[in-house]
């Protein structure tokens, strides 16, 4: 038995099921991206979490949900003339993503029923568990709150970007915390490091997590294609539209202009500032973290650039999106370790860890 009282089949067995959840969310939030990319969020047009698992079966029920498609603002003013066999295409890529959802659940529940059987879960970790469950369940009700805001609109051909914001930065704290408790069930010692060195982990992360919520807010109102020259932006460093779209302040929120210049500027920031911790904190402990995190910062800059050059087609697009996705795990990675040798997961009764993370 080890210090963190915790046996090695026990522990091996959950951070399986942990890496298992954590790739499935990782695999859901690249399959929400493509969702949106292809304009498939909107095709189905009603939330209904038994029998909306099941696909049509029948010519009259794919008509039927064409219909009410062709009610949408979007059909109307984007899609239409759209042809049945067109629809089905983008059904396809939103029934997927749903049903996608479903099998984490599944399995993330099925896991923690079998470890509570097993008992193998103290009460803190147990709520751990089902605090990441009970998350994963909100996101379905947000991911339907999102896609409302498409639904029965006059005007909007898309979601709201605030809703897709707060859609996909759930699903970053779900994976975040999957991955938390990963390293947390490793018993892995971290090495004492000083309070500066803590604090700057601390601000790169909360930096990126950020940023992933700016990009989110770009590619909701699709800013992403708004300006694709670099580094100026239609010829100007600040562009002339930064707050001149009629939005006010809520430009930097829903303005193209301002929301893709915000995105720019925190990326350059976010740069800087991990090339100057990576240097700064060389003869750490954590001298490899910085350094890991730093290329990380520099592989996506240099991506997002090529991205937007390119007008963010959808095979650039998704890796922008999934290459963020690990740099919030390597930076997530860095504020576990930054937080020293005493902050070891409590004990479990009757189990024990040799693992590392």
């Amino acid at each position: 038995m080890s210090q963190t009282g915790k046996s090695p089949l026990a522990t091996r067995w959950m951070r399986n099921w942990l890496v298992i959840v954590g790739v499935l969310v990782y695999a859901m939030i690249l399959i929400g991206g493509a969702t949106r990319l292809t304009d498939s969020g909107l095709s189905i047009t009603e939330w209904d979490p038994i029998k909306g698992a099941l696909p049509p079966m029948s010519d009259v029920a794919w008509q039927s949900l064409f219909e009410k498609y062709q009610q949408t603002a979007e059909y109307r003013l984007q899609n239409s003339g759209m042809s049945l066999a067109e629809f089905e295409q983008i059904f396809w890529w939103e029934w997927g993503h749903r049903l996608f959802g479903r099998l984490i659940g599944l399995v993330a529940m099925f896991g923690f029923a079998i470890f509570a059987i097993r008992g193998w879960l103290s009460r803190r970790l147990a709520t751990r568990f089902i605090i990441l469950i009970l998350l994963g369940g909100l996101q379905g009700f947000i991911g339907w709150w999102m896609v409302s805001s498409g639904i029965g609109e006059t005007t909007r051909v898309d979601v709201a970007p605030y809703r897709l914001a707060t859609h996909f930065m759930l699903a970053l704290v779900i994976i975040a915390g999957t991955a938390w408790l990963w390293l947390d069930l490793g018993g892995r010692k971290r090495p004492p490091v000083a309070r500066p060195v803590r604090m700057v982990a601390a601000v790169l992360c909360g930096l990126i997590f950020v940023q992933m919520a700016a990009g989110a807010l770009v590619a909701g109102l699709d800013a992403g294609r708004s300006y694709t020259d670099w580094p100026l932006m239609a010829g100007e460093f600040v562009p002339g539209s930064y707050l001149g779209e009629g939005l006010g302040l809520r430009s930097l929120f829903e303005g193209r202009a301002t929301t893709q210049f915000n995105h720019r500027m925190l990326a350059y920031l976010i740069w800087v500032a991990a090339l100057v911790a990576a240097w700064a904190f060389r003869k750490t402990a954590l001298r490899h973290a910085f350094a890991g995190l730093a290329v990380l910062v520099s592989l996506q800059a240099v991506w997002g650039i090529l991205t937007l050059v390119s007008a963010a087609p959808m095979n650039l697009a998704l890796v922008h999106q999934g290459l963020g996705v690990i740099v919030t795990l390597a930076a997530v990675r860095l504020v576990w370790l930054s937080r020293g040798p005493d902050q070891l997961v409590d004990n479990v009764s009757g189990l024990g860890s040799t693992n590392t993370a």
